[in-house]
């Protein structure tokens, strides 16, 4: 009979971990048909998109605004694949969304945000909506329009609402996270003075930093794709005026100074993307002697983790002005080997979600953005951050 009632409460808890995994917002997206008006298209010359669920009650006028993520293309070849894909089409994309984590409207899930009008702009330009040129060579065509894309966005959203925000969150995630940077200052200009604006980018803040051949892999990545999708005449002018090489503002470390309205900054210090393609990229690590390292950081030689908390302490001097302030900057820096975490359910806010001095991400994030407590929170280095067990290993990545 106990094994007979075993085996029911097993089938209960697997039906209720069922139901509770399949529950999860639907949205369906939106097409931006005035797009056209502005010469806003995708890399294939198909409209852009999002994806909307309507606020209520007391977060009726409030909204939030997430960048979708997925990486970058920097020349031709990548770009004419990356048109053929999701990535660069929304013919291509799922027509629905899912909608976790910050953008769910679940009280006991997003206890700050559920309410909210909560928007999720689908990246399809592969330069965090930034660029603003085009190829052309016989039948290839790419658009690099990224910057429209956002204007185009953006001013629908204003019409249907967003222009009588009384709170305000521009969010983004990976290359998403660094839209939200890069277009932070910009998203005020469309908003009324008396609404409450800031910006948070998770997973976004990508260092210019050397590889472990000590080269400098990323900028030279970025360098290529600023100059391919014409992205230097659309950076902040205040940071390229001031700066020797004003593509280095694509680089969130040398923009945040020039960004005014609050900012949060949500990244792991050991940030899956950073580390695989910034500090151990596979062309500074031809003999794959970091494979194991990459794969499982538990296999990390001691050697290795030295390396990887060097990363992290070079992320901690460029923030170092910011950490110190005492002004209205949010951050959250934890050990785990992640990327991107609040657009999922179990890095946001759930029973064993990372935690910073008790904090969840979200509980940070809610603390900041609602003025309740100082939200600064930055974790002691690798393997002693006990919250991280459930991201060791590629975890949750948009790239």
């Amino acid at each position: 009979m106990e094994l007979v009632m075993l085996i029911i409460s097993l089938l209960l808890i697997c039906t209720r971990t069922s139901v509770s995994s399949d529950d999860r917002l639907q949205v369906g997206m939106t097409v931006v048909r005035n797009a056209a008006a502005l010469d806003a298209y995708c890399l294939d010359a198909s409209l852009p998109a999002y994806h909307i669920h309507k606020g209520f009650g007391p977060g009726e006028r409030n909204w939030l605004l997430q960048f979708e993520g997925g990486g970058w293309c920097n020349d031709i070849e990548s770009c004419a694949e990356r048109a053929k894909t999701r990535r660069g089409s929304t013919r291509l994309m799922n027509k629905l969304a899912t909608f976790s984590g910050i953008l769910s409207n679940n009280a006991t899930r997003n206890p700050d945000f559920y309410n909210w009008n909560r928007v999720k702009i689908r990246y399809c330009d592969g330069g965090s909506f930034a660029g603003d040129s085009k190829f052309e060579n016989g039948t290839l065509k790419l658009l690099f329009r990224g910057q429209r894309i956002w204007q185009a966005v953006i001013q629908e959203l204003v019409s249907i609402g967003l222009k009588s925000a009384n709170k305000a969150l521009l969010s983004g995630c990976s290359a998403g996270g660094l839209a939200a940077y890069l277009h932070c200052n910009n998203f005020k200009t469309y908003l009324p003075a008396t609404t409450t604006v800031k910006c948070m980018g998770d997973a976004g803040f990508f260092m210019d930093a050397q590889d472990i051949a000590k080269n400098y892999t990323q900028r030279i990545f970025y360098h290529n794709l600023v100059t391919l999708q014409g992205i230097e005449k659309n950076l902040d002018k205040a940071c390229t005026s001031s700066i020797s090489d004003p593509k280095q503002c694509f680089f969130p470390q040398y923009l945040l100074k020039y960004i005014t309205p609050p900012v949060f900054i949500l990244n792991p210090a050991y940030d899956i993307y950073q580390f695989h393609h910034i500090l151990v990229p596979p062309s500074a690590d031809p003999r794959a002697v970091w494979k194991s390292c990459k794969l499982n950081p538990t296999a990390c030689r001691p050697d290795q983790i030295r390396v990887l908390h060097g990363l992290r302490d070079e992320m901690l001097t460029a923030l170092k002005s910011f950490l110190s302030d005492s002004s209205s900057g949010g951050v959250f820096i934890n050990s785990c080997f992640a990327h991107c975490q609040s657009e999922s359910q179990d890095t946001w806010f759930a029973l064993d979600s990372p935690k910073i001095n008790n904090k969840k991400i979200a509980e940070s994030v809610g603390d900041w953005y609602f003025n309740r407590n100082i939200s600064k929170q930055v974790a002691c280095p690798y393997p002693c951050d006990k919250t991280c067990h459930n991201q060791l290993g590629e975890g949750s990545t948009s790239d």
